[in-house]
């Protein structure tokens, strides 16, 4: 299996991160040059027509995008330990902040980096004020989350999940959007110290 993939980018990060904890190995890294266009080419659209990455290509050519499905298909394939929850409530529960980090967390960061740092403005309109306008809302839901935290060891209960890693991914992102966990955010501040401390962190 190769995994189409660049190092930099937060949804790459979120499928590394989940292989690391579920202990899977023997996949090929393929690291892709976005700035550089090659998730634009002919080849690279035959794998994902929306070139996006990352993307598993499996060993018969199937070619499955979007980083959650990718960890779902290796969470099926290994089940123990899941990390989109056993029972129902957690499998619920996971999903419903998972929705929350993607909605409110991950997309406008993408959105704040995309129209303000000028990284695609030879690919996109760019639309600075919206740009700001995200980064704004990614430091209203960083309070949001402060404040959920204060009742909770990790976003979605009592159990590292998939709603954990895209928070880490996504707040380590925003380092380049210029947004960092605030000092007087103590609970978001003790919960990314036990997340970041994590072996799978560091993939």
């Amino acid at each position: 299996m190769k995994l189409y993939e660049s190092k930099a980018a937060p949804n790459a990060r979120r499928v590394r991160i989940f292989l690391h904890e579920k202990n899977i190995n023997g996949i090929e890294f393929v690291q892709l040059d976005l700035q550089g266009g090659e998730n634009l080419t002919k080849e690279f659209k035959a794998k994902n027509p929306l070139a996006k990455i990352p993307v598993l290509e499996l060993d018969d050519g199937t070619a499955i995008s979007e980083s959650m499905a990718i960890c779902k298909y290796f969470d099926e394939l290994n089940p123990e330990k899941s990390l989109f929850g056993s029972s129902p409530l957690e499998k619920a529960l996971i999903e419903q902040w998972q929705r929350r980090i993607e909605l409110s967390l991950l997309m406008p960061t993408g959105m704040c980096f995309q129209h303000t740092s000028g990284y695609f403005k030879d690919r996109m309109n760019v639309f600075p004020e919206w740009g700001q306008e995200c980064g704004n809302n990614v430091k209203k839901f960083l309070t949001f989350l402060d404040k959920h935290l204060a009742s909770s060891p990790y976003i979605a209960g009592d159990e590292f999940s998939v709603a954990d890693i895209s928070a880490l991914v996504t707040i380590d992102f925003n380092r380049i959007n210029n947004i960092q966990i605030e000092d007087t955010q103590e609970n978001l501040k003790r919960w990314y110290s036990d997340v970041s401390s994590r072996p799978s962190a560091k993939a």
